[in-house]
């Protein structure tokens, strides 16, 4: 039940092996996203059609800034790419297997790489010119934006998971730079939400959308996609595991696997050698361990099915995402006592950093639920 790859899964399905540069771990982050992406959008145009929210003016207004961004970024990611396809093409098993390696390496074509730098400045001119020609301020419709949040929350929510998850293993970072900073595994939640949360208030209040309803919209979304995310880290055994199993306490009608699991097969190779299996991700845990992915993403999709049946009769805005943060504080605070976690003292006590913040998640949770309700009554009262 653990694929390092989408590849090891098909062939466990098929009995047929396709190589694909695609990592179990990152198949479930994007599958996260297009889910939630569904669902906010769809969240989005409930409101619009319940007035909550409105049209919002955009205007076409490109600065030399906006403009250099423009040329720079996008020619980087072209160059990039005409340098990198036919290396890819002409070592594919190489990067179905090793893709950050391919990718990070100095082998390319440089030319080729130029030509693509090129093609995409003109390209980028010529649509200049264009929208100059078109009408510069316009009014949108908020869910119109959804993918834009959706993006600009990804990356810099996996940029906050990756740094959140240095900080936590330091020694890791020393010995396996490159590993450590663009390999999908070894992803802190806490670190993306912290980042993906101040990135998209940011770019909300760039077309004043009430922040509260906004954070309404992605609070059920936002579990979902955790819990979808932690089946990622379950299925490709990441690392992201608890204590050893006191098989003795397993409740009878749970299944062994559910309790405790030795992750044949991890992405990570970790624990021991599997007998008469050849190649790569042939290593076991040579002890059963607390399945605790499997545990959060259970609690995830369970959460989101509570919040979103919950999401029309909570008329105070920002209130159904109060809910949200103690919801995931506790859950974060109460699993961490069976992971495998460095420990922080505080106030003479131990606690992991995931159980600190979410400590400081309920809190806030809590504050804000009160803060809300009282501001409501004020404005009754009025």
């Amino acid at each position: 039940m653990t694929y390092p790859t989408i590849s090891h899964f098909i062939e466990k399905a098929t009995g047929i092996f396709i190589p694909l540069p695609i990592q179990t771990f990152g198949f479930f982050i994007v599958t996260a996203f297009i889910i939630a992406h569904f669902f906010i959008k769809k969240e989005f145009i409930r409101l619009e059609k319940n007035n909550k929210i409105n049209t919002v003016s955009f205007t076409k207004n490109k600065n030399n800034y906006n403009i250099l961004y423009d040329y720079i970024f996008n020619g980087l990611l072209s160059f990039l790419f005409g340098f990198k396809i036919i290396y890819i093409i002409k070592n594919y098993e190489l990067f179905s297997q090793y893709p950050q390696q391919v990718l990070l390496s100095k082998d390319g074509n440089i030319l080729l790489g130029f030509i693509f730098f090129t093609i995409s400045n003109i390209l980028i001119y010529y649509s200049d010119k264009q929208n100059e020609k078109t009408k510069k301020t316009k009014d949108i419709l908020p869910s119109s934006l959804s993918w834009n949040f959706i993006f600009i929350a990804g990356l810099s929510g996996i940029i906050g998971a990756k740094l959140f998850a240095v900080l936590e293993d330091f020694n890791y970072l020393i010995t396996n730079p490159i590993d450590a900073i663009f390999s999908f595994s070894g992803l802190t939640f806490y670190g993306g939400l912290i980042f993906g949360t101040i990135s998209v208030i940011l770019y909300a209040k760039k077309y004043k959308i009430k922040i509260t309803y906004l954070a309404d919209i992605f609070a059920p979304s936002l579990i979902l996609a955790y819990g979808v995310g932690r089946l990622g880290c379950h299925f490709s055994g990441d690392g992201d595991w608890g204590i050893i199993a006191n098989m003795d306490k397993k409740p009878i009608f749970l299944p062994d696997w559910f309790w405790g699991y030795d992750f044949p097969h991890n992405v990570i190779e970790a624990g021991q050698k599997i007998d008469g299996c050849i190649g790569m991700y042939c290593n076991k845990l040579p002890y059963l361990v607390y399945p605790t992915a499997l545990y959060e993403a259970c609690f995830g999709i369970l959460a989101f099915i509570f919040l979103y049946k919950i999401r029309k009769f909570i008329k105070i805005p920002g209130m159904l995402f109060c809910l949200y943060l103690i919801l995931n504080g506790t859950e974060r605070f109460l699993i961490e006592i069976i992971r495998i976690t460095d420990k922080y003292t505080v106030f003479g006590m131990n606690f992991t950093q995931a159980q600190i913040i979410g400590i400081l998640l309920i809190i806030i949770g809590i504050s804000g639920s009160l803060y809300l309700k009282q501001k409501n009554n004020e404005l009754i009262q009025e």
